[in-house]
C-alpha cells in the first residue's frame, strides 16, 4: 500500500483510484461496507482501490482541547486498511484552507485536478467543505457534470442501531468489549510504541510492556484479557496477555497508564511496535493495601484472562 500526504503533484500512478472518503476511526463495519463498494467498483473499472481519510481527525481542528478520543492510530489505521485491500492510502491536511474551502473547489481541486478520482463512495451522512455544504446531492450532480462515478451508501447498522465511532467510543467507556467489537469487526486494540517504564512489574513477576495512549480513547478502567500483535522485531506475532487500564493507585500514581503483561514470554519489547487487544473486561481497578494482596489478585486476574482469551470468539455478524 503506498502512503500518500496531500493531493498536490503526485505521480500518474497514485491517481485515478476508486475510493472511499471519510475520517475512518476505527474502520468499523459502516466504514468496511464503504471500502467494498470502492473495491467493487476499482474492480469494474481496472483501477486501484483508495481511501482519503483527514489528518488531524476535523474534530481535534475544530476542538482543540477536547479530551482524547481517537479508537484508532493513523499506523493502526493504516495497517487496517491494508487488511482490506487499499492500494492508495491519501492523508489530506486538515487545516484552516481546507476546512474554509468551498465544497465545489474541494471536487475540482482535490478529487478532481489532484487525485484524479474515478469512482467515489460515501456514506449518505457525508458532509464536507466550509460549513459542511457539500453533501451527496452535490456530489451527484458535479460527478455527472465532471465523469467521475458516485456511490451513496445508506447508513448500515445492527438491532442496536447504525454502526458509528461514537457508539463505539461509549460501550469502550464502559468496557464493553464485545458491544464494541459486534460494530469494529474485530477487538479494538489500544496501539504504540512500547515504551521504558519504571519496571515495577518485574519485581513482583509480572513484567509489563507499557504504552502511551497519546490520542487514543482511553477505555474504562480495569483489568482485561488481552491478546497482542507485536507488529516488528524478533517477537513479531501474536501473544495472550493480560492488561491494565488506570492510575496504580497503589503506587500512588494519578497519570492514565497501559501495560499488558505477556503470558509465558521472555525478551525484550522496547521500542517494538504493539496492539494490544481488549478481549474481556474483568474487574475494577483497585487499590491494594500491600504487595502481596496485589501479586495474588494478579495470579487470580491472569487464570481469568487465560480462560477467556481460551474461549474469546468474536461476535457473530449478521
Amino acid at each position: 500500500m503506498r502512503r500518500i500526504h496531500g493531493y498536490r503533484d503526485l505521480d500518474p500512478d497514485e491517481r485515478g483510484s476508486s475510493a472511499a472518503i471519510g475520517n475512518f476511526d476505527g474502520v468499523h463495519r459502516g466504514h468496511q461496507v464503504l471500502l467494498h463498494d470502492a473495491l467493487v467498483a476499482a474492480k469494474s473499472l481496472g483501477a486501484p482501490l483508495g481511501a482519503i481519510t483527514f489528518d488531524p481527525h476535523p474534530r481535534r481542528f475544530f476542538l482543540p482541547d477536547t479530551p482524547p478520543f481517537l479508537l484508532t492510530t493513523r499506523q493502526e489505521k493504516a495497517r487496517i486498511l491494508e487488511d482490506f485491500g487499499v492500494a492508495l492510502l491519501y492523508r489530506l491536511d486538515f487545516n484552516r484552507a481546507l476546512a474554509s474551502m468551498a465544497p465545489e473547489d474541494f471536487v475540482r481541486d482535490v478529487l478532481i485536478e489532484g487525485l484524479g478520482i474515478r469512482h467515489l463512495v460515501i456514506g449518505a451522512d457525508f458532509r464536507f467543505g466550509k460549513d459542511r455544504r457539500g453533501d451527496a446531492a452535490l456530489l451527484q450532480a458535479m460527478s455527472a457534470t465532471h465523469g467521475f462515478g458516485l456511490t451513496v451508501h445508506e447508513m448500515v447498522g445492527d438491532e442496536e442501531g447504525e454502526f458509528a465511532s461514537t457508539a463505539i467510543r461509549a460501550q469502550l467507556r464502559e468496557g464493553c468489549c464485545r458491544d464494541a467489537a459486534a460494530k469494529l469487526g474485530r477487538w479494538h486494540a489500544v496501539t504504540g510504541t512500547v515504551q521504558r517504564g519504571d519496571q515495577r512489574g518485574r519485581t513482583l513477576g509480572y513484567p509489563t510492556a507499557n504504552l502511551d495512549f497519546g490520542e487514543q480513547l482511553i477505555p474504562r478502567y480495569g483489568v482485561y484479557a488481552s491478546r497482542v500483535t507485536v507488529h516488528d522485531g524478533p517477537h513479531r506475532g501474536i501473544h495472550d496477555g493480560v492488561a491494565s487500564i488506570g492510575e496504580r493507585p497503589t503506587f500512588g500514581e494519578n497519570r492514565p497508564n497501559f501495560e499488558v503483561h505477556l503470558f509465558d514470554f521472555t525478551g525484550d519489547l522496547y521500542g517494538a511496535e504493539i496492539s494490544a487487544s481488549l478481549v474481556e473486561w474483568l474487574r475494577d481497578e483497585v487499590n491494594f493495601t500491600n504487595l502481596d494482596a496485589l501479586i495474588a489478585q494478579m495470579d487470580q486476574d491472569s487464570i481469568e484472562a487465560r480462560a477467556a482469551l481460551a474461549s474469546a470468539n468474536l461476535p457473530a455478524q449478521a
